[in-house]
């Protein structure tokens, strides 16, 4: 896995990097946003947007937004426990759960999500009208969201998971 370690037992990743001008009377102004995931490999994570106008200070400004938005991954086992389709805007992402030793099949940012959040074993895809970082990263955030273990589901029918449902 390459992220770096941040201090607090936190995984990093940059995953998308656009630098944008504005043109001004004595030359261009370069300013940077910067898309960070943020995790502890395990089951918690985070996606987070940081803007400046150095490239280091965006990367620690996204961190910081990406710890205050972590979410926990529900898994069983190494992988997921259900089909699943997020959406933010345009951007779809189908994630599928894989048989073990499948690995993480996923582009750049879902790729980094899964992995950060512990998921061994996953199939993606992004359906949707876009492939934007941002609006990916939100859906893929959604969809992990929404994602619900046999036992909750159980739980909410009112049930006891017995030997039949195992």
């Amino acid at each position: 896995m390459n992220g770096r370690q941040a201090n607090s037992d936190m995984l990093e990743r940059v995953v998308a990097i656009n630098r944008v001008s504005k043109v001004v009377k004595g030359g261009k102004r370069f300013r940077f946003s910067v898309l960070v995931v943020v995790g502890d490999g395990e089951s918690k994570v985070g996606v987070g947007m940081g803007k400046a106008r150095e490239i280091s200070e965006a990367v620690r400004k996204g961190i910081e937004a990406a710890k205050k938005d972590l979410r926990v991954v529900k898994k069983v086992g190494k992988t997921l426990p259900h089909p699943i389709i997020g959406k933010f805007g345009s951007a779809e992402v189908l994630l599928k759960p894989a048989a073990p030793g499948t690995g993480v099949i996923a582009g750049g940012v879902v790729r980094a999500i899964m992995e950060l959040g512990g998921v061994k074993d996953v199939l993606t895809k992004i359906v949707g009208r876009t492939n934007n970082p941002i609006n990916v990263a939100r859906a893929t955030l959604s969809a992990v969201g929404a994602l619900r273990t046999p036992d909750e589901i159980l739980a909410l029918r009112g049930k006891k998971r017995t030997q039949e449902t195992a």
